[in-house]
């Protein structure tokens, strides 16, 4: 017996909620065009729960739905009992993904947590010392403001190392300008030429989070 063909069926279903092509179905699921294919081949029992949940949710049906509205002829005619079984079978897969999704999220939230008490573990100088300096500062216009740099300095230091991020160049310093790496931000100079750190960029491993922004030499 031939495959059944529910691509007609498919197509009225997406257009109802305003998607014209299987591609677009495919982008607006987060699934593939192969998924997409079988799906319009009735072959329902080979796709993953989390497909099925996925294109359920983008042409707004239940997960019941789609599986009988989709599935085979033989199973939603000639043997209902299949049927019943194979979205049993669903229920239960839905049930143990929306358990691993649980036990995802709270995974996450243990790795944020975890992230956030070793990150405060590096700025604990920081967090305990600078207040108390800066309010010293502010009472005593004489206190050299120098003197708190280290407590800014060397925590924001380990931080970086400990994420594996480094700076471009020091601030003033005076490095060959390489657009690549560096925003120029005044004056007029070619790739190679000497120019002026104003403000540090940061790589991390190979991986560019910010350009350093540099000046001409004459712009001093």
């Amino acid at each position: 017996m031939p495959n059944p063909d529910f691509t007609q069926k498919l197509q009225d279903l997406a257009q109802k909620v305003g998607i014209t092509s299987f591609k677009a179905l495919s982008k607006a699921a987060g699934v593939s065009e192969r998924q997409i294919l079988r799906l319009r081949r009735g072959e329902v029992a080979s796709l993953r729960v989390e497909v099925l949940l996925k294109l359920a949710s983008v042409l707004q049906m239940s997960l019941s739905e789609l599986v009988t509205t989709f599935a085979s002829l033989e199973l939603s005619k000639g043997n209902e009992a299949s049927t019943q079984q194979m979205l049993q079978e669903i229920a239960d897969l839905k049930t143990e993904y929306q358990r691993s999704q649980l036990q995802i999220a709270q995974q996450r939230e243990l790795l944020l947590q975890e992230f956030q008490q070793s990150s405060l573990q590096l700025l604990e100088s920081l967090l305990l010392q600078f207040p108390a300096a800066a309010q010293k500062a502010r009472e005593n216009p004489q206190f050299e403001a120098v003197k708190i740099l280290p407590l800014v300095e060397n925590p924001l230091k380990k931080l970086l190392q400990a994420w594996g991020i480094e700076a471009i160049a020091p601030v003033g310093s005076e490095v060959p300008y390489n657009p690549q790496i560096h925003q120029l931000i005044a004056g007029i100079v070619q790739p190679g030429e000497l120019v002026k750190v104003r403000y540090s960029g940061y790589l991390q491993g190979d991986k560019l989070l910010y350009r350093a922004k540099v000046s001409s030499i004459e712009a001093g």
